[in-house]
């Protein structure tokens, strides 16, 4: 027996009784979903209204929060170790140049040079190569890119995340507490002729009062904020899986969904412009009857961010593919995307489903950052080449991701992507610098100038040239400060 409050321990079936259930961690939506016999439950869910038996039907590494935790793993397994090839040319190159000096030398003795020259050019080879410059060329930009990430709230995990953000393609955004505000409010309000919107929403909160819904929590919160006058409600009946009613006022007044309205045969003619409306906008409609006639309906949705818009708008700019994908109704997801300007857009998906769709975004040649909050995006983040939270998220989300935005804001997103992209070409900038530098001073060190001026490049010099080669790589990388 599951009872009001109680989380779910086990995947199951419904047996007997009636309720409300939060599916936010497995779903993303925000709504709780009605439950009746017959009907699944997944163990981590909250039961948020009613009380009712359940039969298991997984339990332990079965239920679909053990098999979310076993993607995460999986999916993190699979990543391999970077190889630092910058690294990897430094660790021999000391080795290699010392060879280098000791055949110079070898070759100015056995040209007849004298023994001095030998080891003035053997000497100059040793000096002025300068495997610091091609050592630091990488991790110096890299700190310094980190550095100003976290001054503009975007918590960096190590420097494989910064590296992959600069690839990236495309970019897949959760939307229920990521691109959205992740909690319910009343969009709008619409009556028919001669009923004032402050009584329809009167009329709804008064019945709402005291109820832990997050649509009732909507309407009486609005209510608050817009400073209405409650009335009464006495026989007043909860009616899971339909809505409420009671009376007020001297009137039987019911709320609640479509189905409710039919099961007590409310004529809804008069309502089928506003549910258009109201549908388009991808809310969820509360209708509300007066002694069997319809008087208006109520449209409740998951705000986009304040930034969101923006967000995207300025990743776009940046030449990424955007995508969302969600575990929310279509209707709710395609009208959010609508006003953010979204247009690739998958919804009804579990936490498998954003799983295998960021694994074929990585079959087809794609580098796909993936932004989330929630427990359900944790495989995705962690599938992703690079994994995006938001640090007002969970905290299996933010584990899994190797960025993290510690605020709720998207903008600071975009400054991720500028940032990351400037980083990798001030790490290609000094690679090059530094590459080129040795490619023209050793041989020039070595001799190579000898037959045409008589003479050995001095150590002093190979000393000076040695340091100006750090100083060029210390300098260009000093040039990401500017985007801070």
């Amino acid at each position: 027996r599951v009872r009001t409050g109680e989380t779910i321990h086990v995947d199951g079936i419904v047996l007997t009784g009636n309720s409300t259930i939060d599916e936010s961690m497995l779903t993303g939506e925000p709504l709780a979903v009605e439950k009746k016999a017959g009907d699944l439950v997944t163990g981590g869910t909250h039961n948020r209204f009613g009380t009712f038996t359940m039969k298991a039907l997984h339990v332990g590494a079965d239920t679909a929060l053990a098999r979310i935790v076993g993607l995460v793993r999986e999916a993190q397994a699979s990543k391999p170790p970077i190889a630092r090839l910058v690294d990897l040319i430094a660790g021999y190159f000391a080795v290699a140049v010392i060879v280098l000096a000791a055949l110079v030398a070898v070759f100015w003795i056995w040209m007849g040079a004298p023994h001095y020259l030998a080891f003035v050019a053997a000497m100059s080879v040793l000096v002025i190569a300068c495997p610091c410059a091609m050592g630091l060329a990488t991790p110096l930009s890299l700190m310094l890119g980190v550095g100003i990430a976290a001054k503009n709230g975007i918590f960096v995990r190590n420097s494989e995340a910064m590296e992959r953000m600069a690839k990236a393609t495309v970019l897949v955004f959760d939307k229920t507490g990521t691109l959205t505000q992740g909690q319910m409010v009343l969009a709008a309000t619409h009556t028919v002729k001669g009923v004032a919107e402050d009584r329809l929403l009167a009329l709804a909160a008064a019945l709402e009062k005291g109820s832990e819904h997050p649509l009732a929590e909507a309407i009486i919160t609005a209510a608050k904020e817009q400073r209405v006058k409650l009335p009464k409600v006495s026989h007043f009946q909860a009616l899971p899986g339909y809505g409420v009613s009671g009376e007020v006022e001297g009137s039987h007044v019911l709320l609640g969904n479509s189905r409710l309205m039919r099961k007590n045969k409310v004529n809804m003619k008069p309502l089928a412009e506003m549910v258009q409306t109201a549908e388009a906008g991808g809310g969820t409609l509360v209708f509300v009857a007066v002694d069997g006639k319809p008087v208006g309906v109520l449209a409740v949705q998951d705000q986009p961010k304040a930034d969101a818009k923006e967000a995207v708008a300025g990743l776009k700019a940046q030449g990424l593919r955007i995508e969302m994908l969600t575990g929310d109704r279509t209707s709710a997801a395609e009208a959010t995307a609508k006003v953010l300007g979204i247009e690739h857009v998958f919804a009804e998906l579990l936490p498998e489903d954003k799983f295998a769709h960021i694994e074929a975004l990585r079959a087809q040649g794609h580098v796909v950052a993936m932004v989330g909050d929630g427990l359900n995006d944790a495989p995705a983040l962690s599938k992703a080449d690079i994994g995006v939270a938001v640090g007002s998220g969970t905290d299996v989300a933010v584990a899994s991701a190797g960025i993290v935005l510690t605020g709720g804001a998207l903008l600071p997103l975009v400054k991720a992507v500028v940032l990351s992209r400037a980083t990798s070409r001030n790490i290609k900038q000094n690679l090059f610098s530094a590459f080129i530098y040795n490619v023209i001073a050793i041989p020039v060190a070595a001799g190579a100038l000898y037959p045409l001026t008589g003479q050995m490049l001095s150590p002093v010099i190979a000393s000076a040239a040695m340091a100006l080669s750090l100083i060029t790589v210390v300098t260009n990388a000093t040039r990401l400060r500017k985007l801070s």
